[in-house]
């Protein structure tokens, strides 16, 4: 019974009593006489049957060993919008959590145009020193028909054509040098050949994204699948490996890697985001959505049956392993009933409990 029922309950007594008294005092006349009548079974049922009190909704909440239970009904789970499932305790491949960067594709741009162009400096380079090549040589076979001046002029011709042809070839060979140096075999290469991938990055099709692991992590081999998360709702996209990078990213100084992204992903050049790579360790326990977990109490939880509609909190760790874009859950039993939906609603009524408890005990 709530504070409010106990103090309500003399007040109705106490007003029974002065409607009880004023009859006594009515009965010295007729009328009062006639009234006591007609009132008479009424309070012949007071006397015969206790005052009912009025029910009390069953507690949702109990604590039992240690840990509070929170029950809900059939009625009550279907209207907190109560899902669970029944999942198996497995060795899961752990995901490693990466940092992303979209890169700025500018300089990509600028070494392709440079290369084009040089290129097309060495061809006509090329056809110049050809054409002034044969005219050096039929001026020299000219012997007595061609003067001095013109086989000295068609030589030189030839010899200044010969040196900007070295030159043209060694610009090329430079900016190919150079376009591997900045993004590796894979990219300068494409670079070279204007490569279908290379041009997709100009015109925006994909974007590149250099992927770092945290300071200390390391994989053998780099995944060739990987996921991004797209803010602001953590969406994941697929990621699709290109090669290692030729640089680490300096704010994070790991293991970094070259990914492309689909430019419809929503990342845009200069956006940062977290990257998960696949490892190669696996990790045993229950995989729990991220939806699942609930904060609160300075811990990170997730509910799981004890029985029909009774749930309880199972603590995980703050910074649990990761696989296929879920938690594992680790300490729970191989075929846990977890709470996929509605978890914060009974971390909810168990907070609310206690702070009922709490108020009766001010009381």
């Amino acid at each position: 019974m709530s504070v409010v029922q106990r103090r309500r309950r003399p007040v109705l007594l106490a007003g029974l009593v002065l409607l009880a008294g004023a009859l006594v005092a009515l009965t010295a006349t007729e009328q009062g006489a006639a009234l006591r009548a007609r009132t008479e079974p009424f309070f012949a049922d007071l006397r015969r049957a206790p005052a009912a009190e009025a029910p009390l909704p069953a507690p949702r909440t109990a604590v039992e060993d240690g840990r509070t239970i929170v029950r809900l009904s059939p009625e009550e789970r279907a209207q907190v919008g109560l899902v669970t499932e029944v999942r198996r305790a497995l060795p899961h491949r752990q995901e490693l959590q990466a940092y992303g960067l979209v890169l700025d594709l500018a300089r990509v741009t600028e070494l392709t145009n440079a290369y084009l162009s040089a290129k097309a400096q060495l061809q006509q380079a090329r056809a110049r020193a050809e054409v002034s090549g044969n005219a050096s040589r039929r001026a020299k076979n000219l012997g007595p028909y061609a003067t001095p001046v013109q086989v000295e002029t068609a030589e030189g011709t030839y010899q200044t054509d010969q040196a900007a042809l070295m030159a043209a070839e060694s610009q090329l060979r430079t900016l190919a040098a150079t376009a591997q140096q900045e993004w590796g075999p894979v990219i300068g290469k494409a670079i070279v050949e204007r490569a279908p991938a290379v041009t997709r990055l100009i015109e925006r099709t994909d974007f590149l994204m250099q992927v770092t692991l945290p300071p200390g992590e390391s994989v053998g081999a780099a995944p060739g699948a990987a996921f991004a998360e797209v803010p602001p709702q953590s969406d994941r996209v697929a990621l699709r490996f290109v090669s290692p990078a030729t640089r680490t990213d300096p704010r994070i100084q790991g293991q970094s890697f070259y990914y492309l992204v689909s430019g419809e992903s929503g990342l845009l050049p200069g956006m940062s985001t977290l990257a998960f790579l696949p490892s190669e360790r696996t990790v045993t326990g229950v995989l729990v959505p991220e939806d699942a977990v609930v904060h609160g109490q300075g811990g990170t939880w997730v509910y799981r049956a004890v029985g029909e509609g009774a749930y309880v909190r199972h603590p995980i760790r703050s910074d649990p392993p990761m696989s296929d874009d879920a938690y594992v859950a680790e300490g729970l039993a191989d075929g846990t009933e977890i709470v996929l939906k509605g978890g914060q609603a009974l971390l909810s009524e168990e907070l609310k409990s206690q702070i009922r408890v709490a108020g009766d005990d001010d009381d």
